[in-house]
């Protein structure tokens, strides 16, 4: 059995302006930050044996809270990196809808459908990020690991787990440091927590 810890990012800026990030290197703000050593003190319960993160700031560096708090090293992994977002990136949300409404429309509806000039599918988030879960699984077999990366490669890896399409995307919440926990054993996977933020409430 492997259990896998999946985390994502704390808070930045471009979380409260409500910007399309992806591929644009943020760091965590000041409350990201305090989320991050929240994050690793609720980590602390589990027997974690390694994390990975993906090689976006943001996430590295609630990666790196973590681990200094297990005394233990950290490892980038591309596949963990956040969807590609293409000509959005760094576009406020309401811009997009403006600028490209159809395709806006798309995303809101049926998110599943929408490819991105310059950008990547869901489909295409989803595809890399199992191939890296099954990478880790077979290297971990009988531990817990943490995983760290963004609020749409959760989603996605969420509805893989859970045998959902990705039609289902925004029925899947997924906040800043929300921790979501689930169980791999023989193929089956079973699922205990999504979007647990308890660790958050003194913030």
């Amino acid at each position: 059995m492997t259990r896998i810890v999946l985390v994502r990012h704390g808070q930045t800026e471009w979380n409260k302006e409500e910007r399309f990030r992806g591929r644009v290197d943020i760091d965590l703000d000041e409350v990201g930050l305090r989320q991050a050593k929240a994050v690793a003190e609720r980590l602390a319960q589990w027997e974690v044996a390694a994390i990975y993160s993906s090689p976006l700031k943001r996430a590295v560096a609630t990666a790196e809270a973590i681990a200094g708090r297990l005394s233990l090293q950290m490892e980038i992994l591309g596949g963990l990196n956040d969807m590609h977002f293409g000509v959005w990136q760094g576009l406020p949300i309401a811009e997009a809808r403006k600028n490209y409404p159809e395709l806006f429309d798309l995303w809101r509806s049926s998110p599943e459908q929408l490819r991105i000039p310059e950008g990547e599918t869901l489909d295409d988030v989803q595809n890399r990020v199992v191939a890296t879960l099954d990478e880790l699984v077979a290297k971990h077999e009988n531990e817990t690991i943490a995983l760290v990366t963004h609020r749409v490669v959760c989603k996605v890896l969420l509805c893989h787990v859970l045998g959902l399409g990705n039609s289902h995307f925004w029925q899947i919440a997924q906040d800043t440091a929300a921790i979501n926990l689930f169980e791999i054993r023989g193929g089956r996977t079973t699922v205990s927590l999504v979007n647990d933020t308890c660790h958050l409430r003194d913030l």
